[in-house]
């Protein structure tokens, strides 16, 4: 798999490709973190540094980052389970600025009993942006659970305008 690091606004943003298309797309405060990222998610896979056959991905998820262009549309090839695949597509139905609950991704994918499941598979999105897990909330619009951390999650949202409530914060016991 070929694949680059550049620097972007969510900082440092490792876009890896196939022939096909962009395999995954995750970020790291650090190149060594962003490897370890996608070497998290492909221990055995073969990954050459190619930033010139990459570029063509980067510029317009940079001009996206930057509020420069729209939401790019960018061939992906990505493997998943029917039902990984099945909650990736609804996230790809989520319109640019707008999100959903993970209950109702479930829902609208028909396994309303399994918005936990639902989450997971979320979490298991290869391709952080392009197919937007960001735009799924909590219940009650807050932000909740992102790979990259909350900061990267609001910071995408801003960008698209969406609307959302401050994350919820756990509060300890005091004994």
């Amino acid at each position: 798999m070929n694949y680059t690091v550049i620097q972007s606004p969510l900082g440092r943003m490792l876009i890896a490709t196939t022939d096909k298309g962009i395999a995954w797309l995750g970020f790291g405060d650090s190149d060594v973190q962003a490897i370890d990222e996608i070497r998290s998610d492909f221990a055995d896979i073969e990954l050459t540094r190619e930033d010139a056959a990459c570029t063509r991905y980067a510029k317009p998820l940079l001009a996206f980052l930057e509020r420069k262009a729209p939401f790019p549309s960018l061939p992906l090839d990505v493997i998943g389970t029917p039902f990984q695949r099945a909650v990736w597509d609804e996230l790809c139905a989520i319109p640019t600025g707008t999100t959903r609950s993970y209950g109702d991704i479930a829902r609208r994918i028909g396994r309303a009993d399994a918005p936990r499941a639902t989450g997971a598979a979320v979490g298991a999105n290869p391709v952080s942006i392009l197919i937007p897990c960001h735009r799924a909330l909590a219940s009650d619009g807050s932000l909740h659970n992102y790979r990259y951390g909350l900061a990267r999650k609001r910071m995408l949202l801003e960008i698209e305008g969406a609307t959302f409530r401050a994350p919820r914060i756990q509060q300890s016991l005091a004994l």
